[in-house]
């Protein structure tokens, strides 16, 4: 189930050219299942009409203090007191002005005032208007009443200038809304979590490796910075972006997995290993391709270090979870790895199952704990599974 589902969203979009991308916002917030109620200004609907807004939001769009059908039931306040969240994006520098200094001569500014709940406020304007002293004073009053502000991105910008101004990303916006939604409950933890396939290279251009996307890693990675963890992601093979917000470290093999772990572990009040490190390498790896030929050839395989194993043998009190990707005897063959491990937890899956295996957005997992507790979790999308096992987590009180 999406962290977002069912909360209550109030969208405010004032007077910029950038209002447009308050459409592909709600479309954001929409697909995680939030509901969004869109506020604008009357100089919002004169960059985009509040129809459009209407039909992407499947609310009506709220504009006029004074509209006498929706003050009847005196709408700014039960906005102020029924949002869990309110969104200015984008904001001009007019509206800031004016909420900065408690003028509420327009509904958005009302419903803020009024309101409890946390407040972000994403600037767009042109580059001079935003670094004027006086819309820098007034973001900084912001600021000090406990606002938080999504600071511009540099670029072109629509008046012809370039430099800071721009709307942020949607997606980046998107991402902090679901962070200030999400529990706090990982706030001062640190976490290591490792993703992705290994490479051990043959040659030059061959190598041993695994159908891993690394979507698990990533998923647990970015949950558990939306809830409040300092997260780094030591990540093999992926082509998935770094997760916003996490400290991404990238290697390639198993050797590289192992220093970037140990010189990564001290500290951590949670370790999870995700990544599907290769279990051998070549012996013999070849500095030249190895060019094609009547005979067959035979490689020498050597052991890969235990990364698990080794972290297990002196833990000093970090939280342990380790991942088995299994095709046969799942609980039994979680059970010896949990123990030889000295793991916490461990979550195992069938790859042969459908929805489960390497490179899908879903899993279906068997998870076991050291104290024998066992848990089978049903299908789910791996972003929300990331956040079953973060519960369990927090739970053991980590």
């Amino acid at each position: 189930m999406s962290q977002m589902k069912n909360k209550k969203i109030t969208l405010g979009v004032t007077g910029s050219i950038a209002a447009y991308k308050s459409c592909e916002l709600v479309r954001n917030l929409i697909k995680k299942e939030a509901e969004v109620q869109v506020v604008m200004t009357k100089n919002a609907a004169r960059f985009i009409t509040p129809l459009t807004l209407q039909t992407l939001s499947g609310k009506r769009v709220a504009s006029d203090a004074f509209d006498l059908e929706w003050e009847s039931e005196i709408g700014h306040i039960y906005l102020a007191d029924s949002s869990d969240l309110i969104v200015v994006a984008p904001a001009s520098a007019s509206f800031i002005g004016k909420l900065a200094n408690g003028i509420t001569d327009n509904l958005l500014t009302t419903v803020i005032i009024a309101s409890k709940a946390p407040v972000l406020i994403c600037p767009a304007m042109n580059v001079n208007m935003y670094s004027n002293p006086l819309v820098t004073e007034n973001i900084k009053k912001l600021k000090d009443a406990g606002h938080i502000i999504i600071e511009p991105y540099e670029g072109d910008l629509a008046c012809g200038w370039e430099g800071k101004g721009r709307l942020a990303d949607i997606e980046d916006i998107a991402v902090k809304v679901e962070k200030e939604l999400s529990p706090n409950d990982l706030k001062g933890k640190k976490l290591l979590i490792t993703a992705g396939a290994t490479r051990e290279y043959i040659d030059p251009v061959r190598f041993i490796s695994n159908p891993s996307s690394g979507k698990m890693g990533y998923s647990l990675a970015r949950a558990a910075w939306l809830r409040g963890g300092d997260v780094t992601l030591i990540s093999a093979y992926s082509e998935i972006p770094p997760p916003y917000g996490v400290k991404t470290v990238r290697v390639e093999s198993a050797d590289e997995m192992y220093k970037a772990v140990m010189s990564n572990i001290k500290g951590k009040d949670v370790i999870i290993k995700a990544a599907a490190v290769s279990d051998y390498k070549s012996g013999n790896k070849k500095t030249n391709k190895i060019k094609k030929s009547s005979k067959s050839i035979t490689l020498e395989l050597t052991k890969t270090k235990d990364i698990l194993k080794d972290i297990g043998r002196d833990k000093n009190g970090t939280f342990l979870i380790g991942f088995a990707a299994e095709s046969e005897n799942i609980s039994e063959n979680s059970k010896k790895k949990l123990k030889a491990k000295n793991l916490d937890l461990i979550v195992a899956n069938n790859i042969k199952q459908p929805g489960a295996g390497f490179g899908t957005d879903t899993n279906i997992v068997h998870i076991m704990s050291k104290d024998g507790k066992k848990f089978d979790l049903p299908l789910m999308t791996k972003e929300d599974l990331g956040h079953e096992i973060l519960n369990f987590i927090v739970k053991k009180q980590v």
